[in-house]
């Protein structure tokens, strides 16, 4: 079946070349017709924001100041998804969610990211956001403490039914 990403086009912003690389060619090997732009400081993401558009912007929260350029892609209307690993904690999930990103991923998901991806173009804002809680919970109750859902004030069970 074809990939819901097929000729769409992704902004992946990541100060890491190897990440930029897996997510590349993760993204490359669903979706061949893919319009794919990388960059890695916050000054080369920042300029394709305010001059281009994307379908989906992919955003590291550190080495690129995420939350800056979060704030910059939303107010332009893009989708955006957090990318992260030092900042794998329920305040920057939080965040993520109140600054309106679309959805949340720890590094260590990145040969999974296709689907993720294809979700945030399939679902609305907040049943997107279900679907990834749902399949990442199990990920996140290990990494965080167990009441990380009541920390945050996250009770994305109640959210309406998908």
């Amino acid at each position: 079946m074809e990939s819901i990403l097929n000729g769409k086009k992704i902004l992946v912003v990541d100060d890491e070349p190897d990440v930029l690389k897996i997510v590349e060619e993760e993204i490359l090997e669903a979706c061949p017709d893919c319009q794919l732009d990388k960059a890695q400081t916050y000054e080369e993401a920042s300029e394709k924001l305010n001059s281009q558009s994307y379908d989906i912007v992919i955003l590291d929260i550190m080495g690129v100041r995420g939350f800056d350029l979060l704030e910059l892609a939303v107010r332009r209307n893009f989708k955006v998804v957090m990318l992260t690993a030092h900042a794998l904690n329920p305040e920057a999930l939080k965040r993520s969610f109140d600054m309106k990103a679309r959805a949340y991923l720890p590094k260590e998901k990145l040969g999974e990211i296709v689907p993720f991806l294809e979700d945030v173009l399939r679902y609305d804002y907040l049943p997107g956001w279900k679907k990834l809680l749902e399949k990442l919970k199990g990920f996140f109750d290990s990494k965080f403490e167990s009441d990380w859902e009541k920390k945050t004030g996250m009770h994305w069970q109640e959210w309406g039914k998908l």
